[in-house]
């Protein structure tokens, strides 16, 4: 799945990496506990999180996530948002809570890391 058609599913926006809508995202993951996401996640995924600190895009770094999409109509920093483009990490929001988004996306066919074989 695109990250263009994610947005689209999330009735979101793009705050970053508008140029990598055609960027494809192989698994999703909606965690608020970074430890969680680095035990769990896959590379190529989409992190779903209502924080918008620092370390969220360090973690995403570490464990190769691909895009972040913020939830409950929240934004990151300047900071955070320059961190991210550094890192080549795009970034993404919606209004949408946290399961609501995940349930959204699984409904479309975006599969959760438990599930991604091969």
């Amino acid at each position: 799945m695109t990250l263009d058609e994610i947005v689209t599913i999330l009735d979101g926006q793009f705050i970053t990496m508008q140029n990598h809508r055609q960027r494809e995202i192989r698994t999703g993951c909606g965690c608020d506990l970074m430890s969680d996401v680095l035990a769990f996640i896959k590379a190529d995924s989409l992190l779903l999180t209502g924080l918008t600190n620092p370390q969220v895009i360090r973690t995403a770094e570490m464990a190769d996530i691909e895009a972040i999409c913020f939830v409950r109509g929240k934004k990151p920093a300047e900071k955070v948002i320059a961190l991210a483009v550094e890192k080549n990490i795009s970034l993404l929001a919606t209004d949408l809570p946290l399961f609501e988004a995940c349930g959204r996306l699984y409904r479309s066919g975006l599969v959760g890391c438990s599930e991604l074989t091969g």
